[in-house]
């Protein structure tokens, strides 16, 4: 069974490529705003199936890489702290900081935990009362609901020594940027699955009433993709600029409400700084007040903390979609996977690291 699965992948991969070059004939940039479309779209080789007149950009959709330089180094200040147990999920480790990164925290003071899911770190504050448990929200809409229900779940205890330091973002604040911003020139987007199945289609409506293009949300097989895809150029050719879902397995237009609710009893949209497109309104999620006591960032104030970014990275220009991770001066010579200069090269979906672990060989 397992290579007939194989063998209709397969035929069905070459179906859509086929109807791709005979059904698109229009120039079209379309960007892939999730870092899992990143890696599986390197990863199976889809750019190299495509017409040379389709081309495919990477976007902000790593959480890794959007985090702002300010903000992890806030993180490692607060790692640093006497009584702290930072917790964080594992791919935040190495993203290097002006002061070093966390894993050289952990190192060298024994003080971060990497954890599986926050209500893991949640169990770990309730289990060494005498310290300070902090953990670490980083993440897009996906990750958001499960870290707002933790927090509920500290209220609900009453857990005094649990809190998070969130630097949460929001996907549609993102995308509206991109839009804006006169230099970047995109004909469509392949919307994140993931994101999606929180949010719904509606979210991205103004996508195509205030910008006239079209979004696709799609799945992360190959063969997703490439329906995705074909599903843009027709509608490209056809001067539409509609939201369509290919993800229907997974994603409907509502979303899940009850995730949604989760987040906005406990979150609220704020101003957030993103690597590569800078402040942002209402593209963040802060703590509300009434649950301000596990807000880590009012726990312990830290200075505001001014970082410049690495000399002569370029992760900004390609979470932006203007360059591919190559055309970086760095790239696979200074900045590796072994050896990191930006956070595009640290994450698994990094545009970066993916582009080194498939393309650059």
């Amino acid at each position: 069974m397992k290579y007939i699965d194989e063998f209709r992948q397969s035929q069905l991969a070459k179906n859509l490529v086929e109807a791709i070059r005979r059904e698109s004939h229009k120039p079209m940039r379309i960007m892939e705003v999730c870092g899992s479309h990143t890696v599986a779209i390197s990863r199976a080789g889809i750019k190299a199936l495509l017409p040379g007149h389709i081309g495919l950009v990477s976007g902000p959709g790593c959480p890794v890489c959007v985090t702002s330089a300010e903000d992890i180094e806030r993180a490692i200040q607060l790692a640093c702290l006497p009584d702290v147990i930072f917790t964080t999920f594992g791919d935040m480790l190495r993203v290097p900081g002006a002061s070093g990164s966390l894993e050289c925290v952990k190192a060298h003071k024994s003080q971060v935990v990497t954890v599986y899911s926050p209500m893991e770190a949640l169990a770990l504050a309730q289990a060494t009362p005498q310290k300070q448990v902090v953990f670490y929200g980083v993440g897009f809409e996906t990750t958001s609901p499960a870290i707002a229900a933790t927090i509920l779940s500290a209220a609900r205890q009453e857990v005094g020594n649990f809190s998070v330091f969130s630097v949460h973002k929001l996907v549609p604040p993102a995308l509206k940027a991109l839009l804006s911003c006169p230099d970047i020139s995109l004909d469509g987007f392949i919307l994140p699955g993931h994101v999606s199945a929180i949010l719904g289609s509606q979210p991205y409506e103004f996508i195509s009433q205030d910008y006239q293009r079209p979004g696709v949300i799609a799945g992360f097989e190959a063969v997703d993709i490439l329906e995705a895809i074909l599903m843009l150029a027709r509608l490209h050719e056809a001067n539409r600029a509609d939201i369509q879902i290919q993800y229907q397995r997974v994603v409907n237009v509502e979303g899940n409400p009850q995730a949604r609710r989760i987040m906005a009893e406990v979150f609220e949209p704020a101003e957030a700084d993103w690597r590569g497109l800078g402040r942002i309104p209402a593209s963040g999620l802060k703590i509300q007040p009434q649950f301000a006591r596990f807000d880590a960032a009012l726990r312990f104030p830290l200075p505001e903390i001014p970082v410049k970014e690495p000399e002569g990275c370029a992760c900004g220009e390609v979470l932006r979609g203007l360059i591919q991770p190559a055309e970086c001066g760095l790239f696979g010579q200074v900045c590796t996977p072994e050896n990191p200069v930006g956070p595009c090269m640290v994450s698994s979906e990094g545009s970066c690291a993916a582009f080194f672990k498939y393309s650059a060989a």
